[in-house]
């Protein structure tokens, strides 16, 4: 699906340009990101923290594909919100259906950094997906 919603308006992301860290808590796992290598699992924006994690092994829950329609993927940015760019309205709606809102609360799906800055998320203890599906 690749974060794209029919239903609403699009969001004024831009993909990174230099190099910049992403640091994933609790689990303290800092990925180097590289613009030219951007991983991608096509889940969320292109470049978006969600799309960056589920590509990195980094599971992080969400619901809808990643397409702003639910609060699933919901992290805190405790560092680095300011090369993020404001979330829409879209976002800020959806937000509101999450538990545990806090100012750097953002949707993993729709949050791309710019590379401008380095960036910490922490991922809600309630919102990590400890069950994995057993293969068949």
């Amino acid at each position: 699906m690749s974060g794209t919603n029919p239903y609403q308006t699009g969001t004024a992301s831009k993909l990174p340009e230099r190099p910049y860290r992403l640091t994933f808590l609790p689990m303290n796992v800092t990925l180097e990101i590289q613009p030219e290598q951007l991983p991608a699992s096509g889940e969320g924006l292109p470049g978006s923290i969600l799309d960056i994690a589920l590509a990195s092994g980094i599971d992080v829950d969400h619901a809808c594909g990643g397409v702003c329609a639910c609060s699933t993927c919901h992290i805190i940015v405790r560092e680095g919100e300011g090369s993020c760019p404001e979330p829409t309205e879209d976002e800020e709606d959806m937000l509101d259906n999450a538990p545990g809102l806090e100012l750097g609360s953002r949707l993993a799906c729709q949050a791309v950094p710019d590379g401008s800055s380095p960036v910490t998320v922490e991922i809600p203890n309630w919102n990590r997906n400890h069950a994995q599906e057993a293969t068949h």
